[in-house]
């Protein structure tokens, strides 16, 4: 049981699209990600995935529409729901989401990262 600074864990986390381990509770993960680009569309079957700002902004695309997530700002992506987080220039994320939940999803491709390091 100690504090967690932020700031400190994102410097520490030099590329982007690979989440690090920050904290965990009741089978839940808090993840760090830096986004700094297009993702890859993908869905998850078994888990929702709450994405919180920290700094800067990106926008989630769905198939059908797009919504900008502002710095201070969170957006639920309810499981089953495909959608593609694309971001413009870099942007720090806190991921809340299931241990089981696979950063990639239904897709495995060059970005999908298994086994997840702590920050």
């Amino acid at each position: 049981m100690s504090k967690v600074n932020i700031a400190e864990k994102f410097a520490k986390i030099t590329g982007y699209y690979q989440p690090r381990i920050a904290a965990e509770l009741n089978g839940q993960q808090v993840k760090f990600v830096k986004f700094d680009s297009p993702f890859v569309f993908h869905h998850h079957d078994n888990e929702d995935e709450m994405f919180l700002v920290v700094k800067g902004r990106f926008r989630m695309e769905f198939r059908d529409r797009h919504e900008w997530i502002e710095e201070g700002e969170f957006i639920v992506v309810p499981r089953g729901v495909e959608h593609r987080p694309v971001a413009e220039e870099e942007c720090w994320v806190v991921l809340f989401e299931p241990a089981t939940t696979l950063n990639t999803g239904n897709v495995e491709n060059e970005r999908t990262v298994r086994d997840l390091q702590r920050v």
